[in-house]
């Protein structure tokens, strides 16, 4: 019998390290001629950014399918929606020329981000330095926090005003308690976070959907379908530094909860790692630099975030924390991004393993317990002193950053099936048919 798991063209994006990988290149680059795009966890403290033709978008909530005419893109009901910062992430692609209208649909068991949220997160953050998780500050934890204790105002409200009112009454109510009594924070007026639901309403009644109906349709039909998602599998809920991590799943499964879809009909997995690594925020990072060379990778890969502006840590190639990855998510390949930024150096490092004390360790899960106390330990490789521009073959980058990525590829398992060296579409090199 023939395995019909391998009759939908179903590939799945994810990030293999803290987040900022690269996916939104990843995920426009191989977006092309593929008819769904669907995001499935996170919010609008994600940032994907995107660079062709000259140009940069950077895309939080919607998926980046959008800068690839005739796309649809799908957001699942595993993504927290904050209104207002959707109906301007909208408005800012239509006036930059991207056709919006008819190409966004909305899961209506998605939940909203609403005003109350906000503040509560700004709230909690500011308990103390050492309760610090280093959040961007958008309200994304209390939100998937609702969505748990089934407080949560979900996107199908909003297609009953009465029901909506007497939701945002009730979620007001019990939010404007917990504020004023716990923190001593303003209170919100149910009247403005009922006006800004209408006005996503009146915007997106006809975008609201059953996503999950509409990805088992396009299986049916055999239409070409890209999972996308957000942050990196170290910021997982479960799997990640936790408590430093995100709200919600950012591996395999969240993609599956996320949207509806079985996990058995997605067909390729391709996880996103640099070349070096980057993290934002507060919590462990075992190769994070804090010298010159920190500092130099920062500036050469221009180490930002595209949500917050933040400057990212940085540190050399963890092979641990990418092979846990691998595991957890069953990855085919690797999408390698930012191997040029390595252009200047004399030699690059890789961490192979941890010690903690005389133990050397190289299993990431092994470490959970000692993470202030782990040291990495690195294998050294000589750098290629020479710019990467203009390479368009694997057979055509230097003998070094061959050797780099060779052994990148026996520590970590999996080919690097995708290489980028460089922002644009264009500077991408694909190896093989993956």
């Amino acid at each position: 019998m023939p395995d019909s798991r391998k009759t939908y063209p179903v590939r799945l994006i994810l990030g293999m390290q803290w987040g900022d990988e690269g996916k939104g290149k990843i995920v426009d680059l191989l977006g092309e001629g593929t008819q769904i795009v669907a995001r499935y966890q996170g919010g609008h403290n994600a940032g994907h950014t995107v660079r062709f033709d000259d140009e940069t978008f950077i895309l939080h909530l919607i998926p980046t399918g959008i800068l690839r005419s005739g796309t649809l893109c799908l957001i699942g009901n595993g993504v927290v929606i904050d209104p207002d910062a959707l109906l301007g992430e909208m408005q800012v692609l239509e006036k930059r020329n991207v056709r919006v209208e008819g190409r966004v649909k909305i899961s209506r068991y998605a939940h909203f981000i609403l005003p109350y949220h906000v503040i509560l997160e700004k709230c909690l953050e500011e308990r103390g330095e050492s309760g610090r998780i280093g959040t961007t500050g958008r309200g994304i934890g209390p939100a998937y926090a609702d969505k748990i204790y089934r407080l949560g105002i979900r996107v199908e409200d909003v297609l009953d005003e009465d029901r909506l009112k007497h939701k945002v009454d009730r979620a007001v109510l019990e939010h404007n308690h917990l504020l004023s009594s716990a923190y001593g924070a303003e209170e919100v007026a149910a009247a403005e976070v009922l006006d800004s639901l209408l006005r996503f309403r009146d915007r997106f009644r006809d975008s609201i959907v059953d996503v999950s109906g509409y990805l088992h349709r396009a299986c049916r039909e055999g239409k070409s379908i890209l999972i996308e998602g957000a942050q990196g599998t170290l910021l997982d809920v479960d799997f990640g530094t936790y408590p430093f991590v995100t709200s919600s799943h950012t591996i395999i499964g969240g993609a599956s909860s996320g949207l509806g879809l079985p996990i058995r009909k997605i067909d390729k997995v391709i996880g996103v790692a640099k070349a070096y690594t980057t993290r934002v925020g507060n919590g462990p990072f075992p190769t994070e630099l804090t010298d010159d060379m920190g500092d130099f990778l920062r500036k050469a890969g221009s180490e930002f975030g595209a949500t917050t502006g933040r400057p990212r840590r940085c540190g050399w190639f963890d092979a641990v924390v990418v092979s846990f990855a691998i595991k957890i998510n069953d990855v085919d390949y690797i999408a390698l991004t930012k191997l040029d930024v390595l252009d200047d150096l004399d030699e690059i490092k890789i961490c192979t393993g941890y010690t903690v004390g005389d133990e050397v360790i190289g299993d990431w899960t092994e470490t959970c317990a000692y993470w202030e106390d782990v040291k990495p330990v690195y294998e050294t490789m000589p750098g290629w002193k020479q710019s990467l521009a203009g390479i368009s073959s694997f057979e055509e980058l230097p003998e070094a950053a061959r050797n780099y990525i060779g052994r990148l590829e026996e520590l970590c398992g999996v080919p690097m099936g995708i290489i980028s060296v460089g922002s644009g579409r264009e500077e991408t090199i694909m190896r093989g048919d993956l």
